[in-house]
């Protein structure tokens, strides 16, 4: 957890702004006011300027020998050659194809349109528009209260309750892919945890504990595991440097719980490091297949530390019961903590949903459902699956493998595409293992979105869904990894537009350099039709005003 909660901050900033309106209410409202007619005066400003255009364009043609000027340019039009055309039209199609390539570029990596992104932060102050922002739009929560709208910088980032060993597995990743499955920012964001983690509670370091405390800082992997063991050449007892070479070095996950083990010996009584160690121990012992030692050292840290559920051990116990099969167990410990005044998150919901659709999916049938409906049981299992999909809607294509996998970030953003990753990557197994429960989650996942047809508006269950999580989860995932985007976003104007024009001009070259004399026949008729209601306006305001008012204007 690096970033403070989008709700605390946004009701933060919205008593400061009530303050501040309670302080100076007259000022307030005048510049309110101000800034509401210069908007709603905009729209006719511009009809009033354009019409005034007109008018000084008629009065002046006279004067400025407008009319010569006009021939002129339509005689040096007429002596061009097909192939001016054909160089002009060619050379805007290629310059729109350009814009058309780094606009959709632009929109598949960060989502959005650059010339929008751009228009809108230089033109919406001048036309008295207002960014939206977490301060002024408004959620309504289930329960009819008003929540503030999630910004991006407020999107709160988890450490991933069930994150790899970096020696052990994502390295040999990269050995064999060549492929960082880690973005810098991840990393980051781990080496601040070690940091707050591993810090004394004593007001002055210990030498070896500055040692340690630059080495979570370095980038590069060498030089932080020779800062681990020069900590130890200061200190044998640091027991922090043995954890940072069980994540680092160790390249077998049974080399890292030796180094964890050594580690948790020298420890002493620094609850941070005991509690770090003992749950990653934990979890060694779940990948090397001692399952049922894992769930004991789990429960009895969980009971040893009942303070420290923040940490979300909750959820490593939860997979380890699933890969004993112990459904009952899993219940009690849902039972503790999917309640409603808890955080939820994807293994929460979607293990409920695995254990509802367990006890249907076996003998489920859609033609069987469809024609008599469906039992209690299957109206719960489904309901339960809508309320996981309404959590986090990216699970179910994991799940489903309509999307490849990837190793999971070490930070998660909660109903994020990095979060169901992180889920899938360790439960897909689970879903496989029930008879029939991928088949009743492909049937009916999708109803989901018929139940919140407008999920950045109105939640059903649950608060509506954080328009932040594609920036946060583009920077935490790599960057060889499609990010899911929910709601689908559909292509911005100005690519449509580029594409149009691009096309447009492309087949103008093409038919001028073909039939150039059959496209100047149209090229004039297609003018004379365009200026035919600047000359029918001219003539109504001949007759409209007597010749002797023109006259003294154009003296004038």
């Amino acid at each position: 957890m690096h970033m403070v909660g989008c709700e605390s901050i946004a009701q933060g900033i919205r008593r400061n702004m009530e303050d501040t309106a309670g302080s100076n209410p007259q000022s307030l409202g005048f510049t309110e006011k101000l800034k509401s007619w210069l908007s709603w005066s905009w729209t006719y400003v511009c009809f009033i300027w354009f019409g005034m255009v007109l008018i000084m364009i008629y009065v002046l043609w006279s004067p400025l020998k407008l009319q010569e000027t006009l021939t002129s340019a339509s005689v040096f039009l007429n002596t061009l050659t097909p192939k001016f055309y054909v160089a002009l039209t060619g050379t805007s199609s290629l310059i729109s194809g350009l814009i058309l390539i780094f606009e959709w570029w632009y929109f598949r990596k960060y989502g959005t349109s650059f010339i929008e992104q751009v228009s809108v932060s230089h033109l919406r102050p001048l036309l008295g528009g207002v960014e939206s922002s977490s301060t002024t739009g408004l959620f309504a929560s289930v329960n009819g209260e008003a929540e503030p709208r999630p910004s991006v910088s407020e999107c709160k980032v988890w450490r991933n309750p069930l994150n790899l060993f970096r020696g052990a597995e994502y390295n040999r990743y990269t050995w064999v892919t060549g492929k960082e499955p880690l973005t810098y920012y991840d990393m980051n964001l781990s080496a601040q945890d070690h940091q707050t983690f591993f810090t004394g509670d004593t007001p002055q370091l210990r030498p070896e504990d500055a040692v340690m405390q630059k080495a979570w800082r370095e980038r590069n992997p060498q030089a932080r595991i020779r800062a681990a063991y020069q900590a130890i050449e200061m200190n044998q007892e640091c027991a922090a440097a043995y954890v940072l070479l069980a994540e680092e070095e160790a390249t077998t996950i049974t080399e890292a719980e030796r180094l964890f083990k050594k580690a948790l010996i020298i420890a002493g009584k620094d609850i941070n490091l005991l509690v770090y160690i003992k749950r990653r121990m934990a979890m060694c012992a779940r990948k090397l297949g001692r399952i049922k030692e894992a769930v004991k050292m789990m429960r009895d840290l969980m009971k040893e530390f009942p303070l420290l559920g923040m940490l979300n051990i909750h959820e490593n116990l939860l997979e380890a019961l699933l890969e004993l099969q112990a459904y009952a167990d899993v219940q009690a410990v849902l039972a503790k903590y999917d309640d409603i005044s808890l955080p939820k998150s994807a293994t929460i919901c979607y293990t409920s949903a695995l254990l509802k659709a367990r006890a249907v999916s076996d003998k489920f049938s859609p033609e069987a459902a469809s024609r008599r409906g469906l039992s209690t049981a299957e109206m719960n299992a489904v309901e339960a699956i809508h309320r996981a999909v309404e959590f986090n809607p990216h699970v179910p294509k994991y799940l489903l493998e309509m999307k490849s996998l990837i190793l999971p970030p070490e930070h998660i953003l909660k109903r994020g595409d990095s979060e169901a990753v992180a889920y899938a990557f360790f439960h897909l197994q689970h879903w496989k293992r029930a008879e029939g429960a991928l088949n009743l989650l492909h049937c009916t996942w999708e109803g989901t979105f018929r139940i919140i047809p407008y999920p950045l508006e109105k939640g059903h269950l649950f608060y509506p869904y954080p328009g932040c999580t594609e920036t946060a989860d583009r920077e935490l995932l790599p960057s060889f990894h499609e990010v899911s985007v929910y709601p689908k976003k559909e292509l911005p104007f100005f690519i449509l537009f580029t594409a149009g024009l691009c096309s447009f001009t492309a087949m103008l070259a093409m038919l001028t350099h073909q039939f150039p004399e059959l496209m100047g026949v149209f090229a004039k008729a297609f003018f004379s039709t365009l200026f035919a209601p600047l000359g029918f306006f001219a003539d109504k305001m001949e007759s409209f005003m007597p010749s002797s008012f023109w006259h003294q204007l154009t003296r004038i």
